[in-house]
């Protein structure tokens, strides 16, 4: 699980609305949730926009 899916469930947002919001499709949305993609920086920007949180707490901890 990523922040990412964490963030939407607490702004009570299905994959299709968060995806209807920044114009992306719903695959991305997932894709983006279950780490095989991550969202540009621009795009980060706007998702924690929409969620209510900061770029930083969507980001995963690097793990050396």
């Amino acid at each position: 699980m990523t922040a990412l899916y964490t963030f939407r469930h607490k702004a009570k947002l299905t994959q299709k609305q968060l995806a209807d919001k920044l114009g992306v499709s719903q695959a991305a949305i997932g894709m983006w949730e279950n780490g095989n993609r991550k969202p540009d920086i621009i795009m980060l920007k706007r998702i924690a926009h929409i969620l209510g949180c900061t770029a930083d707490e969507l980001l995963e901890p690097i793990q050396i």
